[in-house]
């Protein structure tokens, strides 16, 4: 039986990583795939850099879109994909070999997951998350300073000047294209509820038809 796919996106320190790693408690590692952009990054050389000379991350370019497309469609296809993290230039970071195992709920993550057309064709559910510039903001500076070794200057210039603009023209436009828009402005547990309970009711119903069959 072919899996759901759900897309999860929005903007930069929207808590979508938050989000997604709550929704997987409530799920076994054999009902539940999780495949995210941040992995398809292309190498440093490769990215475009701004006025100032700065690399920008937050370009769509800045995907490897094909080969993320490809590995999402090896896990709808019964697959298992095998990929090297990406570390985000953290020197103190050791990338890890990642697995990827075909599951009923596939989920689909990134900034750009509903603005890369081919990718966006493939999902079932699409969820939008969202929340406040300014607490955006805050959440990307703790992110950036603790898991990425980013000085604060640095992160703030990159939000201003890439992540912004990125967001205003590749990401929000899409919010109305969401089948549900989750608020964490101060939390997302309503929204992680009704997540839940319609994914739970679907592999309920997929069981049922298995049984019968």
């Amino acid at each position: 039986m072919k899996p759901l796919i759900i897309g999860i996106t929005g903007g930069s320190g929207s808590g979508k990583t938050s989000f997604i790693k709550q929704l997987a408690q409530h799920f076994s590692d054999d009902q539940i795939c999780i495949i995210s952009q941040d992995d398809y990054y292309q190498p440093r050389e490769m990215q475009a850099k701004d006025d100032q000379g700065i690399y920008n991350f937050d370009l769509p370019k800045a995907i490897d879109k094909k080969a993320f497309l490809k590995d999402v469609e090896k896990l709808i296809h019964g697959e298992a994909v095998i990929k090297k993290e990406y570390t985000f230039n953290n020197e103190k970071a050791n990338p890890k070999m990642l697995t990827f195992h075909p599951a009923p709920l596939i989920i689909v993550e990134g900034l750009f997951v509903l603005h890369f057309k081919k990718i966006k064709k493939l999902l079932d559910l699409k969820i939008f998350v969202s929340a406040k510039d300014n607490i955006k903001v805050i959440r990307r500076i703790r992110r950036d300073q603790v898991e990425r070794n980013y000085p604060v200057e640095d992160v703030l210039y990159r939000y201003e000047h890439h992540v912004l603009p990125a967001f205003e023209k590749f990401v929000e436009p899409y919010m109305h294209d969401a089948d549900i828009v989750v608020n964490n402005n101060r939390s997302f547990n309503m929204g992680l509820q009704v997540v839940c309970g319609y994914l739970q009711q679907h592999l309920a119903t997929q069981a049922i038809q298995e049984a019968v069959k």
